[in-house]
């Protein structure tokens, strides 16, 4: 009888389907042949990591062969300080996406349910499938949260809830109103996950203040990440907030030195470095505004966003234009796979990469 993997690995492993990420500039290059690419898929920042966080690498890079503080002291202590928060209440992972696969093994299983939205982050499904857990999947609302289907959603068997707020790859966003009256409504065997990867780019009056729902909410997890904002999506570190029982779980069953020494020291840089995040969100307003008004030269619609991408509706199937796009020297991010097959998303670029995806998505287009 000849070795069979699929047949020895879990059930919930064989049924998903691989992330796929952005397609990398390199990747391109050999494929076409072709240099001066633009990367406007994978809602990085645009303007690079920031000086000080540079710095920081520059000065860690002597001790890179020692092994980093495994609990991160250094950086839980700044992350403290900017949320007026215990350290005991944070647990670092390697990216925000670690810390959402820890809260899977550690809460969920065979028999549970993890619920979360149509249309949301890619992960979620990929998380409760690799723990056995069975992923439910709620109607979208206007590309968004429905917070009343995913309310009635939920039952005895459900363990975790992921609402990304704003949500990828839509860009729509929930207000404090109707959050908190959610969290007021969630049973307590049920972990309530705002994964908040693009709050600092979020400038709209009623968006929450979760972090300080921490103290009213035990069964509350805030994520959040340096890969946006701040830049640091190379170097993979996130972190979550939560309730002290909760991070004493997480930190059971995370790896130890799951953030390196680099990320670590370029992180606490990062949150000191108040300039450049303003100017990160500034180059995102000003860049979204000009992608929108540029859609709408063009006669198309979109999802209006909060974070730093965008979802144009080409009013045709996307995947061409894709790869017609690609051919200019253009990538973006098809979403087929969020059930958007007329959707491209766009990352918000610098002002020459905005206008340079514009005009060669009207060239495309005509």
């Amino acid at each position: 009888m000849a070795f069979d993997p699929f047949s020895l690995a879990q059930p919930g492993i064989c049924d998903l389907q691989a992330y796929q990420p952005g397609k990398p500039v390199d990747e391109l290059e050999r494929e076409l042949g072709i240099t001066n690419i633009i990367k406007l898929a994978s809602n990085e920042n645009p303007l690079g990591p920031g000086p000080k966080a540079v710095s920081a690498m520059q000065a860690a890079l002597p001790e890179s062969s020692r092994y980093p503080d495994g609990n991160g002291f250094r950086l839980k202590q700044v992350l403290a300080r900017r949320y007026n928060v215990d350290q005991n209440r944070i647990t670092l992972g390697n990216g925000s996406n670690d810390v959402l696969e820890l809260l899977a093994r550690v809460f969920a299983g065979p028999g549970l349910d993890v619920v979360f939205s149509r249309h949301a982050f890619a992960v979620y499904p990929i998380a409760a499938m690799a723990v056995g857990a069975n992923p439910v999947v709620v109607p979208a609302r206007h590309w968004g949260y429905d917070l009343d289907a995913l309310l009635a959603s939920i039952t005895d068997t459900t363990r975790l809830v992921f609402i990304a707020n704003p949500n990828n790859p839509t860009g729509t966003w929930l207000n404090e109103t109707e959050l908190s009256a959610f969290l007021d409504a969630v049973p307590d065997h049920v972990v309530v996950v705002l994964d908040e990867a693009y709050a600092e780019y979020v400038d709209e009056p009623g968006y929450p203040d979760s972090i300080a729902w921490l103290a009213d909410y035990p069964n509350l997890v805030v994520t959040r990440t340096f890969s946006k904002a701040y830049g640091l999506a190379a170097l993979r570190v996130g972190y979550a907030l939560s309730s002290v029982e909760v991070a004493d779980l997480l930190n059971r069953v995370r790896q130890p030195f799951n953030v390196n020494a680099l990320a670590l020291a370029a992180a606490e840089a990062a949150l000191a470095d108040n300039a450049y995040l303003e100017q990160s969100v500034a180059i995102n307003k000003a860049g979204m505004q000009q992608l929108v008004e540029g859609f709408r030269k063009l006669g198309l619609d979109y999802i209006e966003s909060v974070g730093n991408f965008v979802c144009v509706d080409v009013a045709r199937e996307a995947a061409p234009v894709f790869k017609a796009l690609l051919q200019q020297g253009v990538i973006v991010r098809p979403v087929a796979n969020y059930e958007m097959p007329n959707h491209l998303r766009v990352t918000v670029g610098t002002q020459e990469e905005n206008q340079r995806f514009l005009a060669a998505l009207e060239t495309v287009l005509s």
